[in-house]
């Protein structure tokens, strides 16, 4: 079982910051470093200062979609990448949604078939082997990288929530990254990936689980859950996770929700995320970094793992929190 953190939610972190406490989670113990794309700081960049800065900490990205560069770019950097950090990316895709698809002047159109070609591509590319992939979604007419990797080959995962996109995790990657899904949720996609993975003959015991789960310690346990709730508002308006909410028995909260937004915009959506939401989601409203170590419990029993945990910072001080939080989590 490992522990992992991630430096990139419910606030902004500066990159020296964070660069500074990739090094401290290393010193500590935990097992990789993660960075998610969105309108926020590149994973690659942020992940390559902390490449340059320790020595042992996996480094991955939670998640880049396919959207925003074209799979032999990706190749090219994921090759570049785990030569200057010796090997150490976990490479996290996904699909995104509609959204973040036309950020990048992109349709959002067959997401299985998309992800599947995007990933065959990055492996081929990364590997320092010839490239010629005549696929239905990309092409890449004739391609090979002008050096031999040292570290020809990359870890990929998927982001997935569906049946399918599970499946497909289990037949093609080597594991799952998942976010939001309560334990029982979890219990289902675990069982998905590895069915996948069965039907294509491979061993489901070398899957990973990488499940987040988001804390937020403050002592006025109200704080904690105000700021946790910011969170989940802008996850009850997003494509697909919406979707899993309902799917997970909350469909009236998020009916509450989206009409807030409808009539009052995201502070009153905001308002209207329940206690009984915030409390059986994969958000931790603690008072310590104790309690945050025994209620994720639930999440490891359902098949993590890595336990990925984002730390919510409630002040401006989002590096020295975080600092106190990585000095407090006993490994």
């Amino acid at each position: 079982m490992q522990f992992d953190v991630e430096f990139d939610s419910g606030a902004f972190y500066p990159a020296a910051g964070a660069v500074e406490l990739a090094e401290i989670a290393e010193d500590r113990g935990f097992g990789a470093v993660w960075k998610g794309e969105s309108n926020s700081t590149d994973p690659m960049v942020l992940l390559s200062a902390m490449a340059s800065r320790t020595k042992r900490i996996q480094l991955g990205t939670a998640i880049y979609h396919v959207f925003g560069r074209s799979p032999v770019t990706m190749g090219i950097q994921a090759a570049t990448f785990n030569d200057l950090s010796d090997g150490r990316l976990i490479l996290g895709l996904g699909v995104a949604n509609k959204n973040i698809a036309g950020w990048h002047n992109q349709r959002f159109d067959r997401p299985l078939r998309a992800i599947r070609e995007y990933s065959e591509i990055v492996r081929q590319v990364a590997s320092g082997e010839a490239v010629d992939y005549q696929g239905e979604l990309y092409t890449t007419g004739k391609f090979k990288l002008s050096w031999r990797p040292k570290q020809p080959d990359v870890t990929i995962m998927f982001a997935g929530l569906g049946e399918k996109m599970t499946h497909l995790a289990g037949r093609m990657s080597e594991g799952i990254v998942v976010n939001l899904a309560n334990p029982a949720k979890v219990r289902e996609i675990v069982k998905n990936v590895r069915e996948g993975a069965e039907q294509a003959g491979r061993d489901p015991s070398k899957l990973e689980f990488v499940i987040k789960v988001r804390a937020c310690i403050n002592k006025d346990r109200d704080v904690a859950k105000n700021k946790l709730k910011q969170v989940l508002t802008f996850y009850n308006l997003a494509d697909h996770y919406k979707d899993m909410v309902v799917d997970m028995g909350f469909a009236e909260d998020n009916r509450k929700i989206q009409e807030a937004y409808k009539q009052g915009g995201f502070k009153a959506a905001q308002a209207a995320v329940s206690d009984t939401l915030l409390e059986n989601l994969p958000t931790i409203a603690a008072t310590s970094v104790e309690e945050v170590m025994d209620r994720v419990q639930p999440w490891i029993e359902a098949g993590a793992t890595r336990l990925l945990l984002p730390t919510v910072p409630v002040t401006d001080d989002t590096i020295g929190e975080t600092k106190e939080f990585l000095r407090l989590w006993k490994l």
